[in-house]
């Protein structure tokens, strides 16, 4: 066994988790490759090719790069969780009128799960993946903070990361840029990697149309739902819209209605199969409820603490003060915050350390 430890390298076939394995493998640790097949492209049921880290193409260049690098390669075949816990809650929550972040979930209850008990099987110490994000050990407690570039970082789906989890994990991107990574697959001879493209949509929904994901699995969705009303927010009948399912809070394209004047969804009543619309100015709030969370810097919210509240992936964040409410933790912002979806995740920053995150109420 390397003097530097057996690390077990998730690696999906893109350039990311490749030059992760790289960067470790000169490092001198001992790689295992591991690749997750969470889902089948056909059960998916959309219009674009076979794309992702599920794809066969994908699989195959991850065990290449194994290969070239001269270390052993898994796959490892998640789809039955993945479908129950994953996919089951991603319906489920849009049929409860709310918006799921199934990215942040399959991290939390899927991935990091599958991997330590695989590593452990494999006498593996730690596990990394391709990340940009970095963690730390500070004050008896494993702190996970942003990756250096702050185009990529990722920090912001891995709020759901226990301490145990944390203890031993590796981020070998975290100190990077992407260009960086770029420069190093080329470096390298792995041109390919730099060249290809990336992904940004839910992996189980490759043409990014949620509304036909959710028609197609459940039939006759569209036919429960459809013909409900549009409401304003005073409570005025708008007109007929395709099934609360079918919107998020703050969509304003595809409502298919005019009024004279621009209306967004600001709220969805999934008893009545109801969706209230209202102008910009009425989406905006300021303060709101988090559930199910999970507190990784001081595993505690202080009295009066303030932090940046992050209400969505792309999200520059919002001072704000958080403290514990009946067992939930309530954020109260400094100014507006626009289009706060339930079932979305919030993620508390001081500076770039994450304090903890949840869901929205």
């Amino acid at each position: 066994m390397s003097k530097k430890g057996r690390i077990l390298m998730a690696m999906s076939g893109g350039i990311d988790s490749s030059i992760a394995a790289m960067l470790l493998h000169e490092e001198g640790y001992e790689i295992v490759g591991i690749t997750m097949k969470v889902w089948d492209y056909a059960s998916s049921g959309g219009s674009t090719k076979e794309t992702g880290c599920c794809s066969l193409d994908s699989i195959n260049d991850a065990r290449l790069m194994a290969v070239n690098m001269g270390f052993p390669h898994y796959v490892l075949d998640l789809r039955e969780d993945f479908n129950k816990h994953i996919i089951t809650n991603f319906v489920d929550e849009y049929l409860s009128g709310r918006t799921p972040n199934p990215c942040v979930l399959c991290n939390t209850h899927i991935k990091w799960d599958a991997l330590l008990k695989k590593a452990d099987q494999l006498n593996c110490e730690y596990i990394a993946t391709g990340h940009y994000a970095q963690v730390r050990e500070e004050n008896n407690r494993y702190v996970l903070s942003k990756g250096l570039d702050d185009n990529k970082d990722q920090s912001y789906v891995l709020w759901g990361l226990t301490q145990d989890s944390l203890k031993r994990t590796l981020f070998p991107l975290g100190a990077y840029h992407k260009t960086q990574i770029k420069e190093i697959a080329e470096k390298n001879g792995y041109k390919n990697l730099s060249q290809k493209s990336e992904s940004y949509e839910i992996c189980f929904i490759p043409d990014n149309d949620y509304r036909g994901y959710l028609n197609r699995k459940i039939p006759g969705l569209y036919e429960k739902y459809a013909e409900g009303n549009f409401v304003s927010t005073d409570g005025k009948i708008l007109g007929k819209h395709k099934g609360f399912p079918f919107y998020t809070i703050g969509q304003r394209k595809g409502l298919e209605i005019a009024v004279g004047s621009p209306l967004y969804v600001n709220k969805i009543v999934p008893e009545t199969n109801t969706v209230v619309l209202g102008t910009k100015e009425e989406l905006n709030k300021n303060e709101m409820l988090i559930r199910d969370f999970n507190l990784i810097k001081y595993g505690e919210i202080k009295k009066d603490m303030e932090v940046l509240t992050k209400v969505r992936y792309k999200d520059k964040g919002t001072n704000s003060k958080i403290k514990m409410e009946d067992q939930l933790i309530k954020v109260s912002f400094s100014e507006d915050v626009s289009a706060i979806a339930p079932g979305q995740s919030a993620v508390f920053y001081e500076g770039n350390d994450v304090v903890g995150g949840g869901i929205i109420v």
